[in-house]
C-alpha cells in the first residue's frame, strides 16, 4: 500500500468516491449528497498508487474549520486511512489564517472512531440524510 494525502483540485475524483461510498453504499439520496459548497471548500484526496481511495471536505467559516463527506472506499477500511485523512484535514485548517477549532458531524456508529483523534461530541442526535448523526468539535 502506497498511499498519498494532500490536498486537491480534483472535486470529481472526491465526489465519485462519495458517489461510491454515500449515495450507492449507504442509500444516501444524491439530492442529500450533492450540493453547492465543493467549489469553496477545501479537498483532500487520498490515493493508493494513484488510484483515489478517500476523501474529505473542509469548510471554513469564522473561526471554524468544518470537516464533512469523509470517506474510505469498503476496502481500505480498518487500515488507518480514516484517521489519517482526518489529521490531514487537521493540519491543512491549522494552516488557514484565524481557524482555531475544528467541528464535524458524525454518524452515531463512528463517535469512538472521532473520539480517539481528539473530538468530543455535543448536542443532541439529529438525523441526516435519514442516518443519526451528532456533532463534534476539538481544538487545533
Amino acid at each position: 500500500m502506497t498511499v498519498e494525502i494532500a490536498q486537491t483540485r480534483d472535486i470529481a475524483a472526491c465526489r465519485a468516491l462519495r458517489r461510491t461510498v454515500f449515495i450507492e453504499e449507504q442509500q444516501v439520496p444524491e439530492a442529500d449528497e450533492i450540493d453547492d459548497l465543493d467549489d469553496e471548500a477545501l479537498h483532500v484526496l487520498a490515493t493508493d498508487a494513484g488510484r483515489p481511495v478517500g476523501s474529505a471536505r473542509i469548510l471554513l467559516s469564522a473561526e471554524t474549520a468544518k470537516i464533512g463527506r469523509v470517506c474510505v472506499l469498503q476496502g481500505m477500511r480498518g487500515t488507518g486511512l480514516g484517521a489519517a485523512l482526518i489529521r490531514a484535514a487537521l493540519e491543512i485548517a491549522r494552516q488557514e489564517p484565524g481557524i482555531t477549532r475544528a467541528k464535524l458531524g458524525s454518524q452515531e456508529h463512528a463517535i469512538p472512531f472521532y473520539e480517539k483523534l481528539g473530538f468530543a461530541a455535543f448536542g443532541p442526535v439529529y438525523l441526516d440524510a435519514g442516518i443519526r448523526h451528532r456533532d463534534m468539535e476539538r481544538a487545533l
